[in-house]
């Protein structure tokens, strides 16, 4: 009786995660000079979601050099300590194939989610409007608008390199597939760090961070996986 009911609790865990699984929102990252509102945005840069739900980030702005990396309202372009990033991409030219995309699980859809680009050539990109938001107030103090006017107004883009797993939402791996020509930087920058942009008239300085915090948000998923297996096996015993 007892294994009889685990697998039943087993088989609503797996339908529920089939459920949640199949609620997918995309973002463009970046985008084109000819485009509207040109090459430092998220498409679309508002969105709702609820727990469960994958944000994939398409690195489809090519050529481009992108970061989604999580903030606060009040420091929308510093990167939140124990926030997500997905760590650079850099796309030097136009049709690159395959496409980078990151997937991004909402776990807490009760507060709202900040997230910005932290390049800084050829101009930082957080200044220049690239910045997004998941589940913002849609009045009131807190307002996307209001996020985005602070963004505009923020005396330097951080950069400081964070981990996968962030608040109220967590990625399991790395923007991928990297195509031929591309290149992530995951923990580290070079001392001189292209821009990708058709405006740039040079390379863009970044500080080139230490520590491991994205080893550390694998870790942290692999935690998670640790205790599901655990689950299992009480279920089962």
């Amino acid at each position: 009786m007892r294994f009889a009911t685990a697998i039943a609790s087993l088989s609503l865990l797996g339908l529920a995660f089939a459920q949640n699984s199949s609620n997918v929102v995309t973002i463009q990252v970046g985008s084109t000079e000819d485009a509207p509102g040109g090459i430092f945005q998220f498409i679309p840069n508002n969105v709702t979601a609820t727990n469960g739900t994958v944000i994939n980030f398409r690195f489809s702005g090519m050529p481009g050099n992108h970061s989604v990396t999580q903030s606060t309202f009040n420091d929308p372009c510093t990167p939140m300590v124990g926030g997500f990033d997905s760590g650079w991409v850099f796309l030097p030219n136009p049709g690159l194939t395959p496409i980078p995309e990151w997937n991004l699980t909402i776990t807490n859809d009760s507060h709202p989610i900040w997230f910005f680009c932290k390049q800084l050539a050829p101009t930082p990109h957080c200044l220049a409007d690239m910045v997004g938001a998941i589940n913002p107030p849609t009045s009131g103090d807190n307002s996307f608008d209001n996020y985005r006017s602070r963004a505009s107004q923020a005396g330097n883009v951080g950069q400081d390199v964070h981990g996968l797993v962030g608040i109220g939402a967590s990625a399991s791996m790395r923007p991928s597939p990297v195509p031929s020509g591309a290149t992530d930087y995951p923990l580290s920058l070079p001392s001189s760090f292209p821009s990708a942009n058709p405006s740039s008239t040079g390379s863009g300085g970044a500080a080139s961070p230490t520590g491991s915090s994205a080893a550390m948000g694998l870790s942290a998923q692999s935690g998670f996986v640790v205790f599901v297996a655990g689950l299992t096996g009480i279920l089962l015993a």
